[in-house]
């Protein structure tokens, strides 16, 4: 049998290119073999790979001589094979042409998300491998995407997170007075695509002018051997106006939309990813004010009457407090995770499934609940001598006569 009698060997999964997967699904796809001639097989066989990994270097001086330290560190989440032509030490003759073996593996049930990272990934696989007497094994491999399931209708995501800070400013060692900055946000789980609404107070008891700004952070933050390595990255940012000397400016809900990002990463032992919103205020001369309020990326969005009823009382209170009235009797639903993440682009292999992180200089005027139905509160009708609603002739009054 001459050993060139493959012509093509190829792996596809049901779900198709793009198509992302959860713990406890099935992995399912085929094996296309098309021959050239008839083809002797030993076995033919799937196996499904998935794990987290960690790895960086690290260089000290001793003496004269420098040093480098290597960390790295692994988890498995997914380790499946399936024969689907077994070796039973006689081959098997397949006729010319195309041919078929589908296969399904029941995934864990729970598994991290896909990520890439500069320190370290977690990526998942699938390999199948052809076995041929006296001729080297034939292997294709495809890439997929985990998505871990990131609930944010939860009391611990849903609570209001704040913080207050102050600080002296100085100059040459002589204090120019006193910058204090409040924040909050209405929680603390969030989806992509949706707004945070910042409210923050800053007071300027300085001789000179300061800045408020606001950023959502992406930390990563990697382990191995008990050591750490964290790489941090802004995905969004807005910046407020300039406060002068002895003044004061308040954010009544300034907008700062979370770009399609990965989720937070929390229950891996070697790699996290997590988020936070920085709120600070540049004071010329000082180190800056800096307020740090943490954030969770979620992908199942905020249910808009369901769950949610049992957190409005509390964010009702929260938007009074700031002098923002009563909650819209409808929100507008936040997107779904898939609608914002998931786009028609196909995740190459070794590159992450979400687009890379980049400073976004968004700056959105407008207020939170700029989606309040215009004429919520409706106007009188105008005035006029006609009844719009006259009488029957039944309730009519009759004049009386003496």
């Amino acid at each position: 049998m001459r050993p060139g009698g493959v012509r093509s060997f190829a792996l596809e999964l049901a779900r198709g290119p793009g198509g992302a997967y959860r713990g406890g699904e099935r992995l399912c796809g085929r094996v296309l073999l098309e021959a050239a001639a008839p083809l002797r097989v030993r076995a033919l066989e799937v196996a499904a790979r998935g794990g987290a990994a960690t790895h960086w270097l690290e260089g000290r001086s001793v003496g004269v001589n420098a040093v480098s330290s290597d960390y790295a560190a692994a988890e498995t989440y997914l380790r499946r094979r399936q024969l689907l032509l077994r070796d039973t030490g006689e081959t098997t003759t397949l006729p010319p042409g195309r041919h078929e073996f589908p296969f399904s593996f029941q995934l864990p049930p729970t598994l991290v998300t896909s990520f890439e990272g500069k320190h370290g990934s977690v990526r998942y696989c699938i390999k199948a491998t052809l076995h041929r007497p006296w001729v080297p094994a034939r292997r294709a491999r495809k890439v997929f995407t985990v998505i871990e399931p990131v609930d944010i209708n939860t009391p611990a995501l849903l609570a209001p997170q704040a913080g207050a800070l102050e600080k002296v400013a100085r100059s040459w060692y002589s204090s120019r007075g006193l910058v204090s900055l409040s924040a909050k946000i209405d929680r603390k789980g969030y989806t992509p695509g949706e707004v945070i609404p910042v409210f923050a107070e800053i007071d300027n008891g300085s001789t000179r002018p300061v800045l408020p700004r606001a950023a959502v952070v992406q930390t990563q933050t990697f382990m191995a051997r008990g050591a750490r390595k964290q790489k941090r990255a802004v995905v969004a940012s807005l910046s407020g106006e300039p406060v002068g000397p002895g003044r004061r400016a308040l954010w009544q809900g300034r907008a700062l939309r979370i770009p399609p990002v990965g989720p937070s990463i929390l229950h891996c032992r070697v790699l996290h990813v997590d988020y936070s919103l920085k709120v600070c205020v540049d004071i010329p001369g000082t180190s800056k004010l800096l307020l740090e309020l943490p954030l969770v990326i979620g992908t199942i969005p905020l249910h808009p009457f369901g769950s949610r009823s049992s957190s409005v009382g509390s964010r009702a209170s929260f938007l009074l407090d700031w002098g923002l009235g009563a909650l819209p009797e409808r929100p507008e639903a936040p997107p779904e995770y898939s609608e914002v993440v998931a786009g028609g682009e196909v995740a190459a292999a070794g590159q992450s499934p979400f687009p890379p992180l980049q400073d976004a200089d968004v700056n959105l005027e407008g207020p939170f609940f700029a989606y309040i139905q215009e004429f919520r509160y409706r106007p009188p009708p105008l005035y006029s001598e006609e009844d719009p609603n006259p009488p029957s002739e039944a309730m009519r009054p009759r004049s009386m006569t003496c």
